[in-house]
């Protein structure tokens, strides 16, 4: 459900994923900065080595929770050490999800799903897996590379989380990507 080996961007491009590049066009805090509160939980789908998990943490505070969420256990322990460089090693959490679910149990107030949805096989179990960990009214933002999701891709997936229990809220414009922000339904 989350990744076959062969879709998803292997961890020795790791370095690709989170670079200062990558970090002035795809700004954390101009991203997700908006979303997310002092003392929530958030949830980081498909994290790699970390760039937002990282600014996650720093977002949520001492009193709030990251979980940072791969299927490569090498993006994992990359994150971990960063995460302890950072001193944020008590709110990252860091699971590794399986190839059928994510298998987490908590409950998220913000989720971010940035560039991996497009390599997950099954979108239907893997957004309704998503929204059942969202709280009500919590949201999750979704963002796909213009260059790997087609639009009509792109809207197929906001069908498919409109059908999980989730409501659109916005399109954020992100450089190079095509991007929807979704709201839980309150009941």
């Amino acid at each position: 459900m989350i990744n076959e080996p062969a879709r998803i961007c292997p961890w020795q491009h790791a370095w690709f994923l989170d670079n200062c590049v990558r970090r002035t066009i795809h700004n954390p805090d101009r991203i997700i900065g908006r979303y997310i509160e002092k003392g929530q939980t958030v949830l980081d789908l498909g994290c790699g080595p970390g760039m937002f998990s990282l600014a996650m943490a720093k977002m949520v505070g001492e009193d709030g929770k990251v979980i940072s969420v791969d299927i490569q256990e090498e993006m994992l322990q990359i994150l971990r050490k960063q995460s302890e460089n950072a001193g944020f090693q008590s709110r990252i959490y860091l699971h590794k999800s399986r190839s059928d679910g994510i298998g987490i149990r908590d409950s998220v107030d913000f989720a971010l799903a940035f560039y991996m949805v497009h390599e997950v096989p099954d979108k239907t179990g893997f957004l309704k897996e998503v929204a059942a960990h969202i709280k009500p009214l919590g949201m999750i933002l979704i963002v796909e590379p213009k260059w790997h999701v087609s639009e009509p891709s792109f809207e197929e997936t906001v069908d498919v989380a409109k059908h999980s229990g989730l409501r659109l809220i916005s399109r954020p414009k992100i450089l190079f990507s095509r991007a929807v922000l979704l709201q839980k339904n309150s009941g």
